[in-house]
């Protein structure tokens, strides 16, 4: 493993690098076995890959956020280097770019993107310019890298429906991979973000993949629109059927069920062939999603 701070000594050595393809894994640290599992399955699909480590400002909308978004780059280091001792490959070459926010944006950005209805749902309307911020990173490290494949995980759904649409906009010939969700063993999501959650938080967070897990069970007899009041209501009140000594609550900021291509709400279950459940929901303080396919 090779790890670079500035953008031109990494790609200084691609450049010297034997030829082969490139993958390319943005994340912003405080990393777990769901980054683990992009990273060891761009090691399985490439001959180099890079690993960015990089909390962008620029695509949070609140500061409060950003400034307690963790940082634990060291240990981060350690995981990918343990990583790369148990894979079972040599040939993979792995580099780590972690630059400063000056290294990533030497001059003020001015670009914006705009993803028409796919940003217009969800995440979209409660974060405002959050994927601008996101496209205009993902493009810088798509301008560094030259990647052939770029791998993102399915808990940020609407995102990967965003770099898709980016790779359109711009023209750049680079495939995609959307990767499973990894979970705990009981069932919650892995996030950077868990780790900010109480232990009593961490404790009732999978109640969320379990109300989704109903959900889906639900789709066999329920309407779209009583699956969705079901699941936001069933949050909402958990604590009144679950009471929580220090008060803590779910507060579900939405559940919608979609096009898994458009990303629009639907009305019926034959109004699409795939179909995902989107949530958003607040736990101690923590903003928490999760996702689930329905078919």
């Amino acid at each position: 493993m090779q790890v670079f701070t500035t953008v031109a000594s990494l790609q200084e050595v691609l450049t010297l690098a034997e030829s082969g393809s490139i993958g390319l894994v943005p994340t912003m640290g405080a990393l777990h076995e769901g980054h683990l599992s992009l990273i060891d399955r761009a090691m399985n699909e490439n001959a180099v890959v890079v690993v960015s480590i990089f909390v962008n400002p620029i695509q949070f909308n609140n500061a409060e956020d950003l400034q307690k978004y963790p940082r634990t780059v060291e240990a981060d280091l350690r995981l990918i280097e343990q990583l790369e001792d148990k894979h079972k490959s040599e040939e993979c070459k792995v580099m780590v770019l972690t630059p400063t926010v000056e290294e990533m944006y030497p001059t003020p950005v001015t670009e914006t993107y705009h993803f028409g209805p796919i940003e217009d749902v969800m995440e979209g309307p409660r974060r405002p310019g959050h994927f601008s911020g996101v496209a205009v990173v993902v493009r810088r490290l798509f301008d560094i890298v030259h990647p052939q494949r770029a791998y993102f995980g399915e808990k940020d759904f609407q995102q990967i429906a965003i770099i898709r649409n980016l790779l359109e906009q711009i023209e750049y010939p680079i495939e995609l991979i959307a990767c499973p969700i990894v979970r705990a063993d009981d069932g919650l999501a892995l996030s950077s973000r868990n780790m900010r959650l109480s232990p009593e938080a961490r404790a009732i967070a999978p109640a969320i993949y379990d109300t989704l897990q109903q959900a889906i069970e639900m789709s066999d007899y329920e309407e779209v629109e009583d699956v969705c009041e079901w699941v936001l209501s069933t949050l909402v009140s958990f604590h009144e059927m679950n009471p929580q000594p220090n008060g803590l609550q779910f507060e579900p900021e939405y559940f919608e069920i979609v096009n898994d291509t458009t990303l629009q709400p639907i009305n019926s279950w034959d109004d699409a062939e795939g179909i995902v459940g989107c949530i958003a929901v607040w736990l101690d303080g923590v903003r928490l999603i999760d996702m689930v396919r329905f078919r």
